[in-house]
């Protein structure tokens, strides 16, 4: 590569990578907000936390991977042209493949990455975040456990706490047991922690009281302790085998589904269906590509101009994905709908390849044309009522 191609590359992954970063961090933080009270409820620490919702960050990347890309282009395109270099290499001779060279090998690189990470990576994430969930969800304290309120763990066990503290410590504990048929046991801790010892699940209790009361007749016997176990693994349920989702399977498993699966033998159609997902989602990246530099790889001298040109790429790119998703939830196990997950990134992308070409020969599109004047028309629009009710507000 030349120092041009060189120029480009390492701007567009600066700006691709830090907004990869921003974007993948606000959608991150929205899905694990949701599993916080499920993850939390089980008495972990937040690096527990995180490291369990990071499992979805691969997936997340690649959803996220594509935008990003058409972010960090229109930042490089934008200022390439708004430090008039574009219109110095356009000046001194030089061909709009001279920018578009380094854009699609970059591009190239991203498609690749995504394909690794849709193909191997994500579903890999996603199948050890769902083992995880099932895991909590089987948690004694998790699911039964609950600061105060009196829970019936089973006939003749009672529990409660009054709180439970971040790092898994049970505040103020009390524990009823009436299943032994001669005496009732009641548990008293100032604080409790569950741990595993010995293939065992243990509560650990610390400075309390056990109180023992016959059921027919005799005396109260109280015992002072400042640590006490008492074993909880016959109350803690099984972690049933998760059932993996489509989404959480991999490409293997996709291709030749177990024969006994009850998942896979009830919805063949979605196992087929995120296949050809996985397989076209990372075409979005080359045709993203193509539609910034349509819009934006043109030398242009107004800042108007490239105000409308941006617009455009985004709405170009937005309506194209938009159309995949369409495609994809209309989706009802027809091969004609499978080969259009994969015929609108190509349609898109060919097409502003297309209009790339005839710019180059100095035939602009047309439509690309009429679209970008119509485009500067509604910000006009927008500008001109924006300022009108700015001045009615001041008088």
């Amino acid at each position: 590569m030349n120092t041009l191609e060189r120029y480009i590359i390492r701007r567009t992954a600066y700006a691709f990578t830090l907004t990869l970063a921003a974007m993948t961090g606000v959608v991150w933080a929205t899905q694990a907000l949701r599993q916080l009270d499920l993850v939390t409820s089980k008495g972990q620490t937040i690096v527990q936390f995180i490291g369990i919702t990071m499992l979805a960050l691969p997936f997340l990347i690649v959803t996220v991977a594509p935008f990003a890309l058409m972010i960090g282009l229109i930042l490089v395109l934008n200022a390439l042209s708004g430090d008039s270099e574009l219109i110095v290499i356009d000046a001194s001779g030089g061909s709009r493949f001279l920018v578009l060279k380094p854009v699609m090998i970059f591009a190239t690189i991203i498609m690749l990455i995504v394909a690794s990470f849709s193909l191997y990576v994500a579903p890999a994430g996603l199948a050890q975040l769902r083992t995880e969930i099932t895991r909590v969800r089987a948690d004694l304290v998790a699911n039964i456990v609950k600061p105060g309120k009196f829970i019936n763990v089973e006939e003749g066990l009672t529990f409660h706490i009054r709180n439970r503290s971040g790092n898994g410590t049970l505040d103020g504990l009390l524990m009823h047991d009436t299943r032994d048929t001669d005496t009732a046991f009641t548990y008293q801790a100032d604080s409790g922690n569950i741990v595993e010892a010995a293939g065992r699940t243990l509560l650990v209790m610390q400075n309390g009281t056990i109180q023992r009361r016959p059921k027919q007749q005799g005396d109260i016997s109280i015992v002072r302790f400042q640590s006490y176990a008492f074993d909880l693994s016959n109350l803690i349920p099984e972690a049933g085998e998760p059932v993996y989702k489509a989404s959480e399977r991999s490409t293997k498993t996709l291709f030749q589904p177990p024969g006994n699966d009850f998942y896979s033998l009830r919805y063949p159609e979605r196992l087929r269906a995120e296949v050809h997902e996985r397989f076209s989602l990372p075409l979005y990246c080359l045709s993203f590509a193509l539609i910034v530099f349509a819009f934006l790889g043109i030398a242009r001298t107004t800042r108007q101009g490239r105000g409308v040109a941006i617009v455009g790429a985004i709405l170009g790119c937005v309506l194209l994905r938009t159309t995949g998703f369409g495609v994809t939830a209309i989706s009802n196990d027809s091969l004609a709908l499978y080969t259009m997950r994969y015929v609108v990134p190509v349609v898109g992308g060919g097409l502003a390849l297309m209009s790339i070409l005839r710019g180059h020969q100095g035939k602009q599109s047309q439509s690309l044309q009429r679209l970008q004047l119509k485009i500067g028309d509604w910000i006009e629009a927008i500008s001109n009522r924006l300022n009108k009710n700015r001045a009615g507000s001041t008088t």
